[in-house]
């Protein structure tokens, strides 16, 4: 019997003007002990159908028909007393953002006893006894359960929601969309500690997200979803080595490995369908380059032989649609004619050993005392620069100093030392003699475009804006505000010129921050992290119109991300940032398929891969990065490193330098194939825990 089973569910969303049909005859089960996927876009019914296992829909939202039954009891119509049966003993969930789900202004040991206090009747040291275990169970100290949320870091308050989650030893783990906005690093450790805790406890997992690699890396069955209908179903290795459907297509070619640095990304054209009718055709026709009449008809059964099936007219011409899928022209995607290396301009931002250095607050004794307060070093004697025409990737670790080095360099914060160049002036210089020019010339865009838009603003209003700052002529203003959102993709403009934020996808809402940034023709753009939130289709959307702008306007792009796979398919050179400092640099293609610092081939080993043949190695670089306050001695990444000596906790490296200069790295012994020794070590490590484990049983 399945432990899970959801059988021909439909469900809407009430809004003011309309029904939204949120999920339309959606089915899946999952058995005992199974991981299970849903993927899709962001729209497309995951989340709807995680609130309706959980009796969690919005009070706008309702289960119009089919059932969800768990363990043989229907839980469709239960009411708020017997959900509390269900919910955390039965059934618990791991949210999206660990950050909103914790009380700020309670421990995280309290949130776990009150979890657990509501179910069962036990003493408070037995609830103790019980948090202090799944601590341990998901790699956290069980002393710091006495500390509050905004003392972990973004992976540690994650794991925090995911010992939540176990404290009742529940049956199945919902976890929505558990990894997002995290690093490669944490993520890696975040899903391997889920597949450990699962195997320990012999649960089941229903994993919600759009990361194609995830659910291939982790997944026994997945069913991908658009439109609130299952497009198609079945065993993960079928589903992404084989898909059958046009959209499972899309999603994976979309999903950009961190070694496929010479391909165009792809993305799914247009936007997702207007739900506030029940589909009649073929939800995904509008987006689909093989769709014809006959998919105006009505939406395709799920069809296949075994296990697999799509909904689709045309499956048994999969082989033929996934050789053609994988060409960015059928997706209506230009592809820039060959070249053997892009022509670069002049250097237009230059850093010369630039630092910002946070003090830190002490007591008043020691400031009469006139001790030397203390400083986070988040950006310490950085070296870079960015020609014209050339994007320049700059990756690492949450809390390494990348943001606050593009902050730096935009003169958003000032500088605590060092130089920072543009054409060969310094930035103070340019600010004093016309500020207002130089703002126009440097432009940033943030990573979340719901906080760089104005919600009461139209379109028109937040791209005119910079342009009647600097005092350009009404006429003028309309012209490039037209010119500029369709060079974004936002065709036709008059489409999108008269909305507010709030009535644009997430993908619009980016595409109109970054028309803003580029409205005014900048020298220099300065991008945090803009497509971290994104889905797949989408985010490889924002990186080819980064592309093109660079290569059309001659534009210099500083590309922030943790993302290793996005920066390898659109930058010319590669940062590897760790804790303020630069420890590897060079060409993207020299420095992806031949890393010399330990720390850049751990993230490049940790990106996961969306082709389910490999049987990529975790890399669980152990620990956490150091107090930024009290950095250690010697080389900074020492303490976690596998490689390090004696000589390397004393003193700092030095850089090397290797390929005729374009690459370097700061590392006492740089060295090739240094990710393959990284990887033997990892391997050892994991049998030699395997058998102190076995030991231990």
């Amino acid at each position: 019997m399945s432990l899970l089973e959801v059988n021909d569910l439909k469900i809407t969303y009430q809004t003011p003007d309309s029904e939204v049909h949120a999920v339309n005859n959606a089915s899946f089960s999952i058995e005992e002990g199974d991981n299970y996927g849903l993927v899709g876009e962001s729209g497309s019914g995951k989340s709807t159908l995680a609130k309706a296992v959980l009796g969690l829909l919005d009070d706008n939202g309702a289960v119009r028909s089919g059932s969800v039954t768990f363990k043989g009891r229907d839980l469709v119509g239960l009411s708020e007393e017997e959900w509390r049966d269900v919910r955390w003993e039965e059934i618990a969930y791991i949210p999206q953002s660990a950050m909103d789900s914790l009380d700020p202004v309670m421990d995280v040991g309290a949130q776990i006893r009150q979890a657990i206090h509501k179910h069962k009747n036990i003493s408070k040291a037995k609830a103790n006894e019980r948090v202090a275990e799944v601590f341990e169970i998901v790699g956290l100290d069980p002393a710091r359960t006495s500390e509050y949320p905004h003392e972990f870091s973004g992976g540690m308050r994650q794991r925090v929601t995911i010992a939540m989650a176990l404290a009742l030893d529940p049956d199945l783990i919902i976890a929505d969309e558990p990894t997002t906005g995290l690093d490669v690093i944490v993520q890696d450790k975040i899903v391997h500690k889920l597949m450990e805790i699962q195997e320990e406890i012999d649960s089941s997992l229903l994993l919600i997200t759009h990361e194609v690699g995830v659910v291939a890396e982790t997944c026994d069955e997945v069913s991908v979803l658009y439109g609130g209908k299952v497009m198609e179903q079945g065993d993960t290795f079928d589903v992404f080595h084989d898909p059958r459907n046009p959209y499972t297509m899309g999603l994976k070619n979309a999903f950009p490995e961190v070694d496929e640095f010479d391909e165009q990304a792809i993305s799914i054209p247009g936007s997702l369908p207007d739900l506030t009718e029940e589909p009649t055709g073929c939800v995904f026709r509008n987006r689909c380059p093989f769709a014809t009449e006959q998919c105006e008809s009505e939406h395709p059964p799920l069809v296949g032989s075994g296990e697999q099936v799509s909904a689709c007219y045309y499956a048994d011409k999969a082989d033929e649609m996934q050789e053609q899928a994988s060409d960015p022209e059928t997706w209506g995607i230009d592809v820039p004619e060959e070249s053997e290396s892009r022509d670069l301009g002049e250097v237009i931002v230059e850093t010369d050993g630039l630092e910002k250095w946070f003090e830190q607050s002490q007591p008043i004794i020691e400031d009469l005392l006139g001790e030397e307060p203390d400083y986070v070093k988040a950006v310490n004697g950085v070296d870079l620069d960015v020609r014209e025409s050339e994007i320049v990737g700059v990756a690492g670790e949450s809390g390494c100093g990348k943001s606050t080095l593009a902050e730096v360099i935009s003169a958003l914060q000032s500088q605590s030392g060092g130089d920072i160049l543009i054409d060969g002036d310094p930035v103070d210089d340019l600010l004093e003699e016309d500020a207002q020019e130089f703002r126009s010339q440097v432009q940033f865009i943030f990573q979340d475009p719901f906080d760089s838009l104005n919600p009461r603003q139209r379109v028109r209003a937040a791209v005119s804006e910079p342009l009647k700052i600097q005092g350009h002529t009404p006429d003028e203003i309309d012209r490039r505000v037209r010119q500029t959102l369709a060079d974004v993709g936002l065709n036709p403009p008059e489409k999108y010129l008269d909305q507010h934020p709030d009535q644009l996808s997430g993908g619009e809402r980016q595409r109109v921050a970054i028309a803003q940034a580029l409205v005014l023709e900048p020298k220099l753009l300065i991008c945090d992290e803009p497509a971290s939130m994104l889905d797949v289709s989408l985010k490889a959307n924002i990186l080819n119109i980064l592309r093109e702008m660079a290569d059309e306007r001659n534009i210099g792009i500083v590309y922030i991300s943790h993302d290793l796979a996005s920066l390898s398919q659109i930058t010319d050179r590669l940062a590897v940032m760790y804790l303020g400092e630069i420890v590897e640099m060079g060409t993207t293609d020299e420095v992806v398929e031949n890393p010399r610092h330990p720390y850049a081939a751990s993230l490049l080993s940790a990106s996961p891969k969306a082709d389910p043949q490999i049987d990529r190695q975790r890399v669980l670089l152990p620990g956490e990065p150091p107090n930024p306050i009290e950095l250690p001695g010697g080389c900074n990444f020492a303490p976690r490193c596998p490689k390090a000596t004696e000589e390397c906790r004393q003193e700092d490296p030095a850089r090397s330098t290797f390929e005729d200069g374009e690459h370097e790295a700061a590392c006492h012994f740089p060295v090739e194939d240094i990710e393959s020794e990284l990887l033997a070590h990892y391997a050892r490590e994991r049998e030699r825990r395997e058998r102190e484990s076995a030991k231990e049983a």
